[in-house]
């Protein structure tokens, strides 16, 4: 609602502008004052205006007023402070039309719309999921959501780097550490207990032990990688069967987060459908890579880049020739090379696809597909779209830079400009956390806030016992407020409070923050957390529970008709009604909070938001005594508000992937 207000605004401003002084603007910004009294959209423009026209804030706030054609259900617009322009709503109408809206789905995106992949968690499948690939693919998949409630379309892919040195690593330990056939692990896979993703969780971590003690032992790798991209022989089959059935798990442990995706793309099938191969000729022909024949790359092809100077965009490891291997002495691919062929492909520019098969169904029917040499001829398309965002965490800026830097060098500009890194910092432990498992610490790590986690050490949190760890605390937390539950029914509260608690916790962070995981905090369902949302909700519903049942001709859905614009108007008005405006307007933000969250690749701005306006419904569920209240219309009002909050906070919960459950 607010949105649609916003934008009708900055038109109008535009417009008056470009006729006042022949400017044209292309963004123009509004905020929303701190406090009602001051407005519901303040625009500071006329302070940018001053030092181009060279006159005063104020003189220019009140020019472009006067030739404004203010929109409709714009009360009035004032001069405030040194300069802006704030804007009153009609605060009765907004109330009015907001109703009607309140509880509505966005509609589809038309079906002409320019697609967006977005590929997030991309979990090498070697090993169980840590929480730093939680953070990942929460923040991936609620910006999936934000893009999609905004209107875009999108696919959502999982990148498999089946053929690195992690899963070679874990190859490594079955067959020379626990010298297993691939009968064997495949009869190991068959037993339920323990997963296979949890078993090689120590057995990578043991295999780092294994080359510690030896260095020669790392030809072992070498060999195996080899093996595994040939791409035939009992290593290879071996490689393929612990990986796909590891994939398998990892998309069993974010279904329980209720994280879906459309494609898994495999790096064997860039490798055996020569994608590779594809994107190398075009590097070669047009001179973006070369064949090193002296100095520290010799027998190498490497990609020559130009740094920016930013920081972020400097090889970590200090290089100063600006060389990256793109292809080894040895003729293996590095990961930069295998993603840039993946990105050309993602854009259509490459000339070959995958084929396609049917990999996983989620409960409510949707098909995850995975790559395949030869797919199902029915399979849908996938790929060719025109942005793309890699939820990629910050370590890996330098080679996102070198992959973006590589499509821009083939001449596709306008493609390297839509490939976007959405970034975000690690996830470490606490000290406490740290001890917690076991884990011994330095007398150095003890002073740190956080201390980084290693798959390699075996150190970290798994996400399947992080999340056990949240259903059970949940669990008992459930039990005692409802004993008269059955145990299933118990059970699916506590999990849908669990995953609250964990994706709010991810998401409760800007981006660029880096969290120090902690069980206690985790676990809180006091403050700002995501069983707090839930809980602001399911009082909101009870509300209705409890008019409905006191009086057979309570209808909900009546309400909005019963509460007239002009109503509203004589509750809401300035002063004695800005508590409820102030509410209504928070609720009416969801839309334009939703698209900045977008503009700014920060979700932490709508749990933020969400957050806020949870807390403002609970202190006024405790200022109005709603179901007592004796004036008819006013009651009708103050149920009608409360609906509005309800529905635009249910809405909020789904985007950020939270269901509402019927009791807390």
């Amino acid at each position: 609602m607010t949105a649609e207000l916003y934008h009708s605004l900055q038109n109008a401003v535009r417009q008056a502008v470009s006729s006042l002084y022949g400017l044209s603007l292309e963004n123009i910004t509004l905020e929303r004052p701190p406090q009602v009294k001051l407005g519901d959209a303040a625009c500071p423009l006329p302070f940018e205006l001053a030092r181009q026209l060279k006159r005063p804030p104020r003189e220019i706030a009140r020019e472009i007023i006067e030739s404004l054609t203010v929109p409709k259900d714009i009360e009035r617009v004032e001069v405030g402070g040194a300069g802006y322009m704030n804007f009153y709503f009609t605060r009765g109408h907004v109330f009015h039309r907001l109703a009607k809206i309140a509880g509505a789905a966005p509609p589809p995106p038309e079906a002409t719309a320019p697609g967006i992949i977005v590929e997030h968690t991309n979990i090498n499948p070697n090993k169980a999921a840590h929480i730093g690939h939680l953070r990942n693919a929460v923040l991936g998949d609620t910006f999936v959501r934000l893009l999609r409630h905004t209107g875009h379309r999108v696919e959502v892919q999982n990148y498999i780097d089946n053929t690195g040195v992690q899963v070679a690593d874990v190859i490594v330990g079955f067959q020379h550490l626990k010298e297993k056939s691939l009968s064997e692990v495949q009869q190991m896979a068959a037993e339920s207990s323990p997963r296979l993703d949890h078993y090689c969780w120590d057995l990578y971590a043991r295999v780092t032990q294994f080359y510690e003690e030896d260095s020669t032992r790392l030809n072992l790798r070498a060999e195996v990688l080899k093996a595994i991209e040939q791409g035939d022989g009992e290593t290879a089959r071996l490689a393929d069967f612990v990986s796909t059935t590891i994939v398998r798990c990892h998309l069993q442990t974010m279904e329980r987060l209720e994280v879906e995706y459309d494609l898994l793309p495999r790096e064997s099938e860039i490798l055996h459908l020569k994608f590779w191969e594809a994107a190398f000729q075009q590097l070669k022909e047009r001179g973006v890579v070369e064949f090193a024949t002296e100095g520290k790359n010799q027998g190498c092809w490497i990609m020559r880049t130009s740094s920016t100077g930013k920081p972020e965009e400097h090889p970590p490891d200090g290089e100063t020739d600006e060389a990256k291997v793109i292809v080894r002495s040895n003729g293996t691919v590095t990961y930069v090379g295998k993603d840039i062929a993946y990105q050309l492909w993602k854009f259509g520019l490459l000339g070959c696809d995958f084929g396609y098969r049917k990999f996983y169904t989620y409960p409510d029917g949707h098909t995850v597909w995975m790559s395949a040499v030869e797919g199902d001829p029915a399979a849908p398309q996938f790929g060719n779209k025109t942005k793309v965002y890699n939820v990629i965490d910050s370590r890996q800026s330098y080679l996102q830079t070198i992959v973006a830097s590589g499509v821009q060098a083939l001449g596709y500009s306008e493609q390297a400009a839509n490939s976007v890194h959405f970034s975000y910092e690690m996830v470490g432990l606490s000290p406490r956390c740290a001890r917690q498992l076991g884990i011994p610490l330095s007398p150095e790590d003890k002073k740190k806030r956080f201390v980084e986690v290693s798959g390699r050490k075996g150190q970290g949190v798994k996400a399947d016992a992080l999340l056990d760890a949240l259903e059970e605390n949940a669990g008992r937390e459930v039990a005692s407020r409802h004993p008269d539950l059955d145990p299933a029914a118990q059970q699916r509260l506590a999990h849908m409070i669990a995953v609250a608690a964990l994706r709010f916790f991810m998401l409760r962070y800007t981006r660029n923050a880096a969290i120090a995981f902690d069980f206690s905090d985790a676990l809180s369902f006091e403050g700002e957390t995501g069983p707090y949302l839930q809980y602001s909700v399911v009082r909101a519903q009870n509300i209705f529970r409890k008019w409905e049942e006191s009086d057979t001709k309570a209808r909900r859905e009546r309400l909005a008709g019963q509460v007239s614009a002009e109503t509203a108007q004589r509750f809401l008005g300035a002063p004695a009604g800005d508590d409820l405006w102030s509410l209504a307007a928070g609720a009416g933000e969801l839309e334009r909070i939703a698209g900045a969250a977008v503009a700014q690749l920060e979700p932490s701005l709508f749990a933020k938001w969400a957050f806020g306006l949870a807390q403002q419904f609970n202190l006024f569920y405790h200022r109005h005594h709603i179901l007592s209240e004796t004036d008819p219309e006013r009651k009708a009002f103050l149920l009608l508000l409360t609906d509005v909050v309800q529905r635009r906070l249910t809405r909020a919960l789904t985007v950020l992937g939270i269901e509402v459950p019927e009791r807390m």
